[in-house]
């Protein structure tokens, strides 16, 4: 793995961004750095209909049209992003609003990064996975692999993951365990749940079986949800594993967040399959590109004036998009 040929230019970029960072906090937003890490999108498609993601909205609504976005990350715009990006970034995320084990050359990319020494994650429903690609991508090098499943039961689990089995993801749980055995792979797998309504009374099962389904980390992560104004379906009984907080109306808010101004700007970029330099995971719509890499390099696009504009905003969450998050 190539980590130590760019070992001074990315500890130089990680210094040079906290202090840009650090002065945004005073009002002066005047950044040099590169990003730190990536989310690169495999692909723009999915299989399942979940009812809190936009792809998944336009699975269950039965839309033809992609607005010309194409389906998967081309092997080109890959080569293009990962030699732009080596020099600087810690990590990449093989992830967006796409499932990414759709894309047939996903292990292959995943190599291609480690090779230079980066860090690199995946994010996946594990409805595709097989025992073939299991081991390819415990082969690839890869760090880490995040398993969506979100209840122990296909009643709870399919409550969002709509379209999806159950029964696959714990095979997928098991192909990968033992891929790891036989490779002697370092991957974490990490398996995760969001916090719903449908699946609360599992979570203390959930925790003490996790292990034995094939994990080495379990994940407990409160859920996004739109429509949450009057309430949700969705969302938890209890207000420690919510995003929302009620008022004396009876509207439903986001929780103030633990923190007061965002760091994801200035840390990284998502990059989608059509090349399209987002600021981070909450554009869903895309409304706040920098450009598209590949048209325009990935520095100017860190640094051009859409970017300047949107970091002076994301400062103090005033971004529409920002409404949301709970980064």
């Amino acid at each position: 793995m190539g980590a130590g040929k760019y070992i001074f230019s990315r500890i130089g970029n990680t210094i040079r961004c906290y202090a840009s960072y650090a002065l945004s906090l005073t009002g002066l937003v005047h950044v040099r750095h590169m990003p730190l890490f990536l989310s690169v999108e495999p692909a723009n498609i999915c299989q399942l209909k979940c009812p809190e993601c936009p792809i998944g909205i336009r699975n269950r609504d039965h839309e033809a049209k992609r607005n010309g976005t194409p389906p998967l990350l081309s092997r080109e715009l890959w080569r293009h992003i990962l030699a732009e990006a080596k020099p600087w970034v810690w990590t990449i995320q093989f992830y967006f609003q796409g499932e990414p084990l759709l894309h047939p050359g996903l292990a292959e990319m995943i190599a291609d990064a480690r090779r230079e020494g980066i860090y690199t994650i995946v994010s996946t429903n594990a409805q595709a996975m097989t025992p073939g690609l299991a081991t390819q991508l415990m082969q690839s090098g890869l760090n880490r692999i995040i398993v969506s499943m979100d209840g122990i039961t296909q009643e709870s689990y399919s409550a969002y993951r709509i379209g999806g089995k159950l029964s696959q993801c714990l095979s997928a749980l098991a192909w990968l365990r033992e891929a790891k055995q036989q490779t002697g792979a370092h991957c974490i797998i990490e398996l995760q749940c969001l916090k719903l309504r449908s699946n609360e009374h599992e979570w203390k099962l959930l925790r003490g079986r996790y292990k034995a389904l094939g994990a080495d980390r379990l994940s407990l992560k409160s859920a996004q949800l739109y429509d949450y104004e009057d309430g949700h379906p969705l969302m938890p009984s209890q207000d420690k594993d919510r995003r929302y907080e009620q008022d004396k109306t009876g509207k439903w808010h986001r929780k103030p967040l633990p923190h007061s101004a965002c760091k994801r700007a200035w840390q990284g970029v998502v990059i989608t399959t059509d090349g399209d330099v987002l600021p981070c995971c909450y554009d869903k719509e895309h409304a706040h590109a920098y450009g598209k890499i590949g048209k325009e390099s990935l520095q100017h696009l860190f640094h051009n004036q859409k970017a300047d504009a949107f970091r002076h905003k994301a400062i103090t969450h005033r971004h529409a998009i920002c409404q949301n998050c709970w980064q």
